[in-house]
């Protein structure tokens, strides 16, 4: 019995440890068939300045030149990377689109979380709801009712652009407001 009990547990962890084999990315200019490349490699590095966008008084993409991929007149709201919470410099937008829910009568607008490539998919879905419920949060804070609101995150698969920059990142860091139709 005890050489049974072994043996199946020995299988179990053999097929366990089998299905969470990954196959290694290639290494060293490697093309993964064992060749080795001279074309140069792009995009293993990126560095990303945490403290250039999403918080009061900073420069780039929300200087004076915000953007927005909001519609209904509704502004976006951008976060700093790797954060949910928002800024100062963003309850002008908040205080906003609170007005702007408050003139459309009894209209449900949907908030839509969004992020940078940075992080799993997983991660980032989990990170862009938390930024929709920060805005949710914000507005009902300014008097607008819960039931008027939905939440979405698109995580990183909205991105608004697509460059490899800092500017670029900080724009898909963002929740957009659309009214539900």
């Amino acid at each position: 019995m005890k050489l049974i009990f072994k043996i199946v547990t020995a299988m179990f962890f053999i097929i366990l440890l089998a299905g969470c084999s990954q196959k290694a990315p290639a290494m060293n200019g490697a093309d993964g068939m064992g060749q080795v490349s001279d074309a140069p490699q792009f995009g293993d590095t990126v560095s990303i300045n945490e403290n250039s966008y999403g918080s009061t008084g900073q420069s780039g993409a929300f200087g004076n030149n915000r953007y927005n991929s909001s519609t209904d007149g509704f502004q976006s709201i951008y976060f700093g990377f790797d954060n949910y919470s928002i800024g100062g410099d963003m309850q002008e937008y908040i205080t906003h689109n609170a007005a702007k829910l408050r003139s459309i009568g009894n209209a449900t607008v949907r908030i839509e979380g969004n992020c940078d490539e940075f992080g799993t998919d997983e991660y980032n879905y989990a990170l862009g709801l938390k930024r929709a419920k920060s805005v949710k949060d914000s507005l009902i804070a300014q008097g607008i009712p819960a039931s008027r609101m939905s939440l979405v995150s698109f995580g990183e698969s909205s991105p608004v652009c697509n460059e490899p920059t800092d500017e670029c990142y900080a724009r898909n860091r963002r929740v957009d407001l659309r009214i539900v139709r």
